[in-house]
């Protein structure tokens, strides 16, 4: 159940753009985020060298943001 002062927080939250909402919805989550994993951040690595390379070599494939967005929507969606 919320509390008065989460939803005034709430509240006051909505009314921020959504690049300020987005911001926020990330500085909140990382908030949340357990000590990090060395054997995961070493894959992390791997993965960025990966995707690295692809965007050196012009083998990788890009979205705009906007296609992204439908993307997304419609996966969360079911779609």
């Amino acid at each position: 159940m919320a509390t008065e002062a989460l939803d005034e927080l709430h509240s006051q939250a909505l009314t921020l753009s959504e690049s300020d909402r987005a911001q926020l919805a990330h500085d909140l989550l990382k908030s949340l985020d357990i000590p990090a994993d060395k054997d995961v951040s070493g894959e992390w690595d791997v993965e960025i060298e990966r995707r690295i390379e692809q965007i050196d070599s012009d083998s990788a494939s890009f979205l705009d943001r906007d296609t992204f967005r439908r993307q997304m929507e419609a996966k969360i969606k079911g779609k």
